[in-house]
């Protein structure tokens, strides 16, 4: 039997791979496979990148709408729509807050809940050809696992609003000129570009990248400061081995 999501770790990258036909609906199975590797991700120290990809020609189509309409008869509604947005809310959470860098490959089709997980990665690159939207509007839902706040933060308001409002698919190519991705190239050269992407990630400094998530952070958080955030990551980096050797082989090549 295929694995719902399989797991590969190899040169500092943590490949997950989504493997539920026809279109890696997420329920709650998925939800909890996703989680068992996280958990054993967290016990092992020889990756700093999370590659989210599809083994199927879509990304993902979001949300087991099969599972959802088993809602519709619970008395308590509130508890039922607890039980439908949480478990993504927390799954993509988890991985926003890992201090490792995450990167979701977008070959296919990203839809709502499929979406939502690729905005909780720090780095997207999708395929000119691929969909990405949240439709939820059209079933009388809502974008429920995130969606309406990550895509405002990362690609502002009126982003957000065109493409949650009027529930509009947007290709690839579109995608990355509106910032909901940061990188769009041909399907053909997707899986080459990503991996591109993940080793160069995988070449720098684990803690280094952890500081740099911690400030961008809080860069949208009016409470706390991020300036002083950056000083105080510095003053860690420079006291780590790690920092001092890469600075010293910089300054080793640029006398030569």
């Amino acid at each position: 039997m295929t694995e719902l999501i399989s797991l590969a770790v190899a040169d500092r990258i943590a490949t997950v791979t989504l493997n539920r036909a026809p279109v890696n609906a997420f329920n709650a199975e998925m939800c909890g496979a996703f989680h068992g590797h996280l958990d054993a991700l967290a016990k092992r120290s020889d990756w700093s990148v999370l590659h989210i990809r599809s083994s199927l020609k879509v990304f993902s189509g979001g949300a087991d709408l099969a599972e959802i309409s088993t809602r519709f008869s619970a008395p308590d509604k509130m508890d039922a729509a607890a039980k439908v947005t949480r478990p993504f809310q927390e799954l993509f959470q988890r991985i926003s807050d890992l201090p490792q860098v995450s990167l979701a490959e977008i070959g296919g089709a990203a839809m709502g809940g499929g979406y939502e997980l690729a905005l909780g990665c720090d780095l997207r690159i999708a395929a000119n050809e691929a969909k990405v939207g949240l439709p939820e509007p059209g079933l009388g839902l809502l974008p429920g696992g995130g969606g309406t706040q990550r895509l405002t933060w990362i690609a502002g308001p009126a982003v957000a609003a065109r493409v949650i409002l009027t529930a509009e698919y947007i290709d690839g190519r579109s995608a990355r000129e509106l910032g909901m991705v940061q990188w769009a190239v041909p399907r053909a050269e997707l899986e080459g570009e990503a991996k591109k992407i993940a080793q160069k990630v995988a070449s720098l400094h684990p803690l280094s990248l952890a500081a740099c998530k911690v400030c961008i952070r809080l860069a949208r958080d009016p409470e706390r400061n991020g300036f002083a955030a950056e000083t105080e990551w510095t003053g860690r980096l420079l006291a780590t081995e790690e920092t001092q050797r890469r600075v010293a082989d910089f300054l080793a090549g640029a006398r030569r």
